[in-house]
């Protein structure tokens, strides 16, 4: 059976490769970007999939388009936001608008609309750095970043949307993904496409601080995976789910098996640490998989071997500016 939906942020990384999943299944795609972060090689890739696509260059704070967009739609897969901890430091009042204030005019939206379900990209940074072998969703959160604060903010307003409006929600806390096409450009881009792109040009990847801070590296396919589960599951409404593998990967690690299968030699640069950064980020994933049925579907090693594969053939730049509001495909 074929279902309408809408994917904010469906330029970026993950709301592209979730869009993709979507149109490979037969689903009616609806994606709205305002090409902030996100990139147009994405929404070409889209359109080379083929499908029923409908693509809008637009702005979620844009509440009246919200709205046409919304009209006839299932479910919600809500992904657009400023996602990094850095620029948040550096411009926190933007991050609120685009991560919290662009949230609430999502919920608002489809509360009004009649959506079925928002599944809601939270984040790890709400959990802060606090210590534990792993962190499940019992853990009080502590973040530290604005980032963090706006994301945890969005949960709370998705949780008070399913109680006091009935519009179902779920938040997938996201562990540091990774895959084909991050952007590795931006001064704010994600460590593992960062750190290819400059081994594969003979360049030192750059560590903030001593290495030994981990992360639970999740491959892109699996929070593809598990924002489609969170669509339908029956008791997941109103939850905040940790979307991860709960495994742990040092950043030390993780240069010695980037020089493994690209074939180099180039050991890591260490400067000062960064203000905001966690030490160590791991997923208690048990809930998930009570809730949603989820397993990973590709494992850390496979899904960075199929990285470096990706990122040997491309060649990259910086993202175009976004085009003014004015500019509409697709609606």
């Amino acid at each position: 059976m074929s279902n309408t939906y809408l994917v904010t942020g469906g330029a970026g990384f993950i709301g592209s490769h979730i869009a993709a999943s979507l149109l490979r299944d037969g689903q009616k795609v609806r994606v709205i970007d305002n090409l902030l972060t996100g990139s147009r090689k994405n929404l070409d890739y889209l359109q080379a999939l083929g499908g029923d696509l409908q693509l809008t260059i637009g702005d979620i704070n844009d509440g009246d388009l919200l709205r046409r967009l919304m009209r006839g739609v299932d479910f919600v897969l809500h992904q657009a936001a400023l996602p990094s901890v850095p620029r948040s430091l550096a411009h926190p009042l933007e991050t609120h608008l685009h991560c919290l204030t662009g949230t609430l005019n999502v919920l608002v939206a489809a509360r009004d609309c009649g959506v079925k379900r928002v599944v809601y990209a939270a984040s790890s940074s709400a959990y802060g750095d606090q210590p534990g072998a792993s962190k499940d969703e019992s853990m009080r959160p502590a973040p530290i970043s604005p980032y963090g604060v706006a994301k945890l903010a969005g949960e709370y307003y998705a949780a008070a949307f399913t109680h006091s409006f009935g519009l179902e929600t779920v938040a997938l806390r996201y562990f540091n993904v990774f895959g084909p096409r991050q952007d590795p450009a931006s001064q704010y881009a994600a460590v593992i496409p960062k750190f290819i792109t400059a081994m594969l040009a003979g360049e030192r990847p750059r560590i903030y601080g001593d290495g030994t801070q981990s992360r639970d590296f999740t491959y892109i396919d699996n929070v593809a995976r598990g924002n489609l589960l969170a669509c339908t599951a029956a008791n997941a409404a109103g939850e905040v789910i940790n979307l991860a593998t709960g495994g742990r990967v040092t950043l030390n690690d993780l240069v010695a098996q980037l020089n493994a299968l690209l074939g180099t030699d180039l050991p890591p640069l260490h400067t000062a640490e960064r203000r905001g950064d966690i030490k160590h980020s791991r997923a208690d994933i048990s809930k998930a998989q009570k809730l949603l049925g989820y397993a990973p579907v590709v494992d850390f090693a496979e899904g960075l071997r199929r990285t470096v594969d990706w990122y040997r053939g491309q060649a990259w730049s910086t993202p175009p500016p976004a085009p003014p509001r004015s500019i509409r495909e697709g609606s």
